[in-house]
């Protein structure tokens, strides 16, 4: 059995300057661990995949399209391949995020 604590990872670089940990790597899925300080968010970009978002803590402004909410810690947000997407974090509180593409992309994320 493989445990992994994402306290435990290394940030791994992306071009949003954010804490982004990977939990999971593999053909089939990426699992990716984002704490957004307030204030902070992703720049908004398109994957090759379909992506969710799962709200761990906080609350989130999540965009999809040309829509955005502001979802609250367990909820799951769907974004389906290819379509323009980006996670922000306007409150005062930490948010974390859990995000899973599936498969894992073999093209590169478009950053807008």
């Amino acid at each position: 059995m493989k445990i992994v604590n994402y306290k435990t990872l290394d940030t791994v670089e992306t071009p949003h300057k954010v804490d982004v940990k990977k939990l999971y790597d593999y053909d089939n899925a990426q699992v990716m661990h984002i704490s957004l300080k307030p204030g902070e968010a992703l720049k908004p970009h398109i994957t090759p995949v379909d992506v969710f978002f799962y709200i761990l803590e906080g609350i989130v402004n999540v965009r999809v399209g040309n829509e955005t909410l502001s979802i609250t810690a367990d909820n799951l947000v769907e974004s389906p391949k290819d379509i323009v997407h980006n996670l922000s974090n306007n409150s005062d509180k930490p948010a974390r995020i859990l995000v899973v593409k599936a498969p894992k992309p073999t093209k590169s994320t478009r950053i807008l």
